[in-house]
């Protein structure tokens, strides 16, 4: 039978799988990254997970995300979690724009699929929950590319190419902020120092500003200003410092499963393009890292996962059967993960990530 999901656990997730399997109680922390439509592949793991996995779940269980990662993860905690995934899926592939839309428009379109998928009444009830408990990052700017007009672009391009040179370089432009649930401390991000990193309580007037800024993607979106609780300012996508993510995770208590939509993990939005930074399983021992393989990838239309680049090259017609085959072929993720977990064939399927 074919493989549609490769399995790799960092060194620690993969002794406690060889012995243990893979069992609910023993996962601290639901990664999710950056990436666009890229995550539809990634839509039946979500179902699996935010059901059938998690549905006796009585620990608290910590998700972290930026961008799309933390809007998908914001089905969690509301009244039907199911029903919340399947409707921002909806809402995501049936966007509609004008010919060359621009910021505004976008900003615009976004907002209102953030209030259909997350009505204002809906906020109060994820937060007084205390199963899920949601950690958004997004980016307080800095300097040039805390503007909204032409010197963005400035900024950007002087961040880039200080993150080329190094990293920590990119600080000097952008700050990390995380925002927490309310019963949460947070604590397994005191050892993050790359980046100047805030903390910040989630709440009723800032959850859904907060998620918005975390996939406020710059020159796209407007960013969001002055979030509520948290430092004044102009707030961007959590991709930036955090794409898919270079941070400390050993003081998560548990496991943490990062379904990924890419087998190659980038640490921020400007390392796309330089191979050498990428995070690996010696980096994170604790991580059980979940992507398409190569053959499941082999039968999406065009050979591919969505990308933005669908709504310039496809029509909107073209784009939403494509992206609907997207999100139902990644069923074939979840079965095959509930096979294995449910046989205990997961221990002989997952491989040590090095």
């Amino acid at each position: 039978m074919t493989d549609w999901i490769r399995l790799q656990a960092g060194s620690d997730a993969y002794q406690q799988i060889q012995e243990n399997g893979l069992k609910q109680q023993d996962v601290g922390m639901l990664l999710g990254a950056s990436g666009g439509p890229k995550w539809f592949v990634l839509q039946g793991l979500d179902q699996f997970l935010f059901g059938e996995f998690f549905k006796d779940r009585k620990q608290p269980l910590d998700l972290l995300g930026t961008s799309a990662g933390a809007w998908r993860f914001a089905s969690l905690g509301q009244p039907d979690s199911i029903a919340a995934s399947n409707l921002f899926a909806e809402l995501y592939s049936s966007q509609t724009y004008s010919e060359k839309p621009d910021v505004n428009e976008i900003t615009d379109e976004a907002r209102a699929l953030l209030h259909k998928y997350i009505p204002d009444n809906v906020v109060p009830k994820i937060l007084q929950q205390d199963i899920f408990r949601h950690h958004f990052i997004a980016v307080r700017c800095r300097g040039l590319v805390a503007s909204e007009r032409k010197l963005q672009l400035a900024g950007l391009l002087t961040s880039a190419v200080a993150n080329g040179v190094n990293r920590k370089w990119l600080g000097r432009s952008f700050e990390r902020v995380l925002f927490h649930h309310p019963r949460s401390d947070a604590a397994f991000s005191n050892s993050w120092n790359d980046f100047k990193t805030h903390k910040v309580p989630l709440s009723t007037d800032n959850f859904k500003s907060a998620l918005l800024a975390s996939g406020s993607i710059p020159m796209v979106l407007h960013g969001v200003k002055d979030i509520p609780g948290a430092p004044p300012g102009i707030y961007r996508d959590g991709g930036i410092t955090d794409y898919h993510f270079d941070i400390d995770l050993g003081a998560v208590n548990g496991l943490v499963l990062y379904p990924h939509f890419h087998n190659q993990v980038i640490p921020g939005w400007f390392d796309k393009h330089i191979p050498w930074r990428r995070t690996l399983g010696t980096q994170w021992p604790k991580v059980v890292l979940m992507t398409p393989t190569e053959e499941f990838l082999a039968r999406l239309p065009f050979g591919k996962i969505p990308d933005r680049k669908d709504f310039a090259t496809l029509s909107a017609v073209d784009r939403y059967k494509y992206w609907q085959q997207a999100i139902e072929q990644g069923k074939w993720l979840a079965d095959q993960l509930q096979e294995w977990i449910a046989t205990d064939k997961i221990r002989e399927k997952v491989r040590l990530w090095q």
